[in-house]
């Protein structure tokens, strides 16, 4: 994936500065960030973040804050780059979603080897086919199909199905979906989700009623139980 977009946080230039140049010259690109108020905002900054490597004690927000948060909203995956190398810190990392665990010192080329292997994984996940009964989503011709016969749908009530089905039987909130769908700086009405679940029922015929709503909390895409 050349040109993928990665996100370095670590509060030592040096150590960042020699991340980025080995992923420069895998023709990443490269953002970083000092601290984890920081990260934050140049994670939601930017939606088409491909991975996130991460150190874990920082000022402002420790890594453990930062990867809490992004687990909110996103499972972009994310490498923790850290000294803390004792089984319960990386037990910690795991239980809150870490993809790779990386203690210091680290070689930077098994790094790489790491970093490429996981984003072919995603690029081949993200242009497989999404079904759920007689739904069907071809994320490479952008086409949605229910039973068989071609549904149109605008950007982002396609976005919006897409991400149903990428969370079939998880309660989505409105503000997940919000800033999933309609980016993380998205300033609107989140009355906007509730038009285009409507919109998009209607055009899904029968499976309409398989998008449940969840009362005080927003969203959730069910398969059939008959």
């Amino acid at each position: 994936m050349n040109g993928a977009k990665i996100l370095v946080v670590d509060d030592e230039e040096r150590m960042r500065g020699l991340i980025r140049d080995f992923l420069q010259r895998e023709k990443y690109t490269v953002i970083e960030a000092a601290n984890g108020e920081e990260a934050l905002q140049k994670f939601f900054d930017s939606k088409d973040i491909a991975l996130v490597l991460l150190d874990v004690m920082m000022p402002k927000l420790d890594g453990w804050q930062v990867l809490s948060e992004i687990r909110r909203y996103s499972q972009v995956p994310v490498f923790m780059l850290t000294a803390l190398g004792e089984d319960r810190d990386e037990i910690k990392g795991f239980e809150l979603g870490v993809d790779e665990y990386v203690t210091k010192p680290f070689s930077p080329r098994v790094l790489m080897a790491r970093i490429a292997a996981i984003l072919r994984k995603q690029e081949g996940e993200a242009t497989a086919p999404l079904s759920l009964d007689g739904l069907k989503l071809d994320r490479v011709a952008r086409q949605l199909t229910v039973d068989g016969e071609p549904v149109e749908l605008s950007l982002k009530e396609y976005e919006l199905m897409q991400y149903f089905l990428e969370n079939v039987g998880v309660a989505l909130s409105r503000e997940a979906i919000l800033n999933h769908v309609w980016n993380y700086n998205y300033y609107g009405d989140a009355r906007t989700i509730d038009t285009h679940v409507k919109k998009l029922r209607s055009k899904l015929g029968a499976y309409g009623d398989n998008i449940k709503t969840i009362w005080g909390v927003g969203y959730k895409l069910e398969a059939d139980k008959k």
